[in-house]
């Protein structure tokens, strides 16, 4: 007998028959493949192994009949050995593979969004009304003038190299067209059009009908250099050199065969059905001197027009390595922490690499404002931004914007069943399978998305007013404006704010 089918379940499907009409409505809804038909009757029966608890049929069944619920079926644990683990050992058991997760690490890590305070101005630092007083959100990525220039005429000298204006201090993080629905990628397009900001293509290139939006696309040039070519990055408002991302530190991607289809292989210029995996490292890149060519090789295929970003994972030398990237040429630095997503990536890798993005965030801010060239390059955080509050904290701890991915998806739907890279989403997102990507109206999508960040963006402004500060660029860096709660000496150090009631 195999180990799983002695091993419990993660998920019970209940099924209230009283309600149960038999329709079959969760036969058809479930992308995994947990209803059936029992042979021969009109009787509904679930494989409880494959369900991952995405919520699909419970939300589509017309009765009310499922619910889905964590196994009651008791399992013998202790302080060292989880249910997890020993389902993890039962599987390797199986199937001696390396395990695949996908979404963010489900680990309980400290999250130090929740350990800090925002400060709130009173008497002496009068709050500003966001409704009656004019309250900057735009936001701009590159490299800063470090001092006021002007010409005979006296007329300011602005020859800046290219920037990214934003309307708005949020971007949408990289997600590659495969890992990702083309309803999806269109969505995040559109929306950050209306938005006035940049969604980015990940490492699956662009595609062609999304062109048009390329005035507020990022694209990425990954390891695989998959889609990379001249039209493809001239097509977009700037250029990110992919060095790494917080789900998967010293990890390169990794697209399954069964998502490399149709539209996907030709985009990603590779033959359908094969694995599309970027090797770990960039094979041009061994050193900062490295780095400096590739970043300005596409300076100069994109004629100085474009900035190029570099994304980094956070890890333990994030800082110095940071710097080295701001002496490299690089316009804009991407740092993606530790319970970042992923459509794909080992299990021990995603819960064990990496350092969280509030402590690299302001370790990289502290060390490029040592080294005086902070104004040298953009900072953007990334790896679980969860609400307006988390961007507000993560300005004030040193970054320009953030970017949002898994808070994009769930506002498109995403029900977080850290499924995606089985490409079974019932949810038409995270798959490639023609009736599950139906699903997914990207008119709907575009409207979620817009309806998010604008609505964070004006909490933003009323956060702002309340701390007394108007506008971002006021905002960053501002640690005097957080205060730390249950934080150690260590902690506050590195993250340079003060303990509350100091």
């Amino acid at each position: 007998m195999s180990l799983m089918n002695t091993f419990p379940s993660r998920f019970e499907v209940v099924r209230d028959m009283d309600k149960c009409i038999a329709c079959g409505r969760c036969v058809v809804e479930c992308g995994h493949g947990v209803h059936r038909f029992v042979k021969g009757t009109k009787k509904l029966a679930a494989d409880e192994r494959r369900c991952v608890n995405c919520y699909r049929c419970v939300a589509a069944c017309p009765t009310g009949a499922l619910k889905i619920i964590p196994n009651r079926q008791a399992v013998n644990e202790s302080s060292n050995w989880s249910a997890a683990n020993r389902r993890e050992i039962a599987l390797q058991a199986e199937s001696g593979g390396v395990l695949l997760s996908g979404m963010g690490t489900v680990k309980n890590y400290p999250l130090y969004w929740d350990k800090l305070l925002i400060n709130a101005a009173q008497v002496t630092n009068p709050s500003i009304d966001p409704l009656r007083e004019p309250m900057e959100t735009r936001t701009y990525l590159g490299r800063s003038a470090a001092e006021i220039r002007r010409d005979g005429s006296g007329r300011l000298i602005s020859d800046l190299p290219p920037h990214l204006t934003l309307e708005t201090p949020i971007l949408f993080a990289a997600m590659s067209y495969g890992a990702i629905s083309y309803p999806c990628h269109e969505a995040l397009a559109r929306a950050a059009t209306e938005l006035g900001t940049f969604y980015n293509t990940g490492e699956g290139g662009l595609h062609p009908d999304l062109y048009r939006y390329g005035a507020h696309t990022i694209v990425q040039v990954a390891s695989g250099r998959f889609g990379v070519h001249r039209r493809y990055l001239e097509a977009g408002a700037a250029v990110e050199i992919k060095i790494g991302q917080g789900a998967k530190p010293g990890i390169g991607g990794h697209l399954a065969g069964a998502k490399n289809v149709g539209d996907i292989s030709r985009t990603r210029m590779i033959p359908e059905g094969t694995d599309a995996i970027s090797p770990a490292p960039h094979h041009d890149i061994y050193s900062i001197e490295d780095l400096r060519q590739l970043v300005y090789s596409l300076k100069e295929a994109t004629r100085y027009e474009k900035p190029v970003l570099v994304k980094i994972a956070a890890v333990h030398n994030v800082a110095a390595i940071a710097s080295g990237i701001a002496r490299s040429g690089a316009d804009i630095i991407v740092i993606d922490g530790l319970r970042g997503g992923t459509g794909a990536a080992p299990t021990q890798t995603r819960d064990n690499v990496g350092i969280p993005i509030e402590l690299a965030l302001a370790a990289v801010d502290a060390r490029l404002r040592e080294e005086g060239i902070r104004n040298h390059v953009g900072l953007v955080a990334s790896g679980t931004i969860r609400n307006s509050a988390d961007i507000v904290k993560a300005i004030a701890l040193g970054a320009d914007a953030v970017a949002i991915g898994t808070a994009a998806l769930i506002a498109m739907g995403c029900h977080m069943c850290h499924s995606c890279h089985t490409g079974n989403c019932s949810w038409g997102i995270c798959t490639q399978r023609p009736e599950l990507v139906r699903r997914l109206d990207p008119d709907e999508a575009k409207a979620h998305l817009v309806n998010l960040v604008t609505a964070w963006t004006r909490e933003i402004k009323e956060l702002m007013g309340g701390m007394g500060i108007n506008s971002i660029e006021a905002l960053r860096g501002n640690r005097l404006m957080l205060r730390g709660v249950g934080l150690t000496d260590a902690e506050l150090r590195i993250l340079g704010v003060r303990h509350a009631g100091e």
